[in-house]
């Protein structure tokens, strides 16, 4: 079933397998510009209604969390122009979306190195948290200004400093441990990923946390995702044995249980 054919109630009426944590990678924004002739920043500014559906459409299935990478370590790299306009877009976002998150009961927050954004934008971060920071719904995670090399590395260094403290022992250093030291600590790890924009990359993002994750490509540009797209995601992903390294025979027997 094509996306423009599929309902997007599908995952609660023929797909019961809803992943608890969706995390996406939104390419295609530049492309799908290039291809009207726009620049870049149109594409930019269009990808917003998709981040909109996504959150609309996870929530309404019942998904935990949503994890966005909406900016990397390496966006910095960008011409300025594009980097400013990408802040000053961010920001509008947020002053105009968080309202919108916190009526619908979504608690935001922000994963990466958010001192590298202008104070007025950490501010408005700050406020968006403590806005929804009592939501009971879905978790929705802007990773922005995030890595997951950086990611592993401030993780790995928070657990240095208690060994330095004394309040660690090396031979207590766990991967769960570590874990609850990552950015997305306390969040199930990823169900589904999720990448727009036809590339086959996870372009350093939760490196950890996508150890055992479904992945799921599509050619659909990031600006053209909407919910059906969503729902042949889902169903993709409902139609996945996952083994965590049993055997066939091993993951249906626990599948049954």
């Amino acid at each position: 079933m094509s996306a423009d054919q599929s309902d997007t109630r599908l995952w609660s009426d023929t797909n019961p397998v809803v992943p608890k944590h969706v995390a996406i990678v939104m390419d295609g924004n530049g492309r799908w510009a290039k291809a009207r002739g726009l620049p870049r920043a149109a594409g930019h500014k269009a990808g917003v209604a998709s981040v909109r559906a996504a959150v609309e459409g996870c929530a309404r299935a019942g998904v935990k969390a949503l994890t966005l990478f909406a900016f990397s370590t390496e966006n910095w790299q960008r011409p300025s122009s594009e980097v400013s306009l990408l802040m000053e877009l961010f920001l509008r976002t947020l002053q105009r979306e968080v309202e919108r998150l916190h009526r619908n009961n979504i608690r935001l927050r922000l994963i990466g190195e958010r001192e590298r954004f202008s104070a007025r934008l950490q501010g408005l971060i700050a406020e968006a948290e403590a806005r929804t920071a009592e939501n009971t719904g879905l978790n929705l995670v802007i990773a922005a200004s995030y890595g997951g090399r950086w990611d592993v590395t401030q993780a790995a260094r928070r657990l240095a400093e208690e060994v330095r403290r004394g309040t660690l022992r090396p031979e207590d250093i766990t991967p769960e441990r570590l874990d609850g030291c990552l950015a997305t600590g306390g969040l199930p790890e990823p169900d589904l990923f999720i990448r727009t924009g036809g590339e086959r990359r996870i372009s350093n993002f939760l490196l950890w946390q996508l150890a055992y994750t479904e992945l799921h490509f599509t050619e659909v540009l990031w600006p053209d995702f909407r919910e059906p797209h969503l729902a042949e995601a889902f169903l993709d992903f409902a139609q996945r044995q996952r083994r965590f390294g049993r055997t066939p025979e091993q993951a249906e027997q626990l599948d049954r249980a």
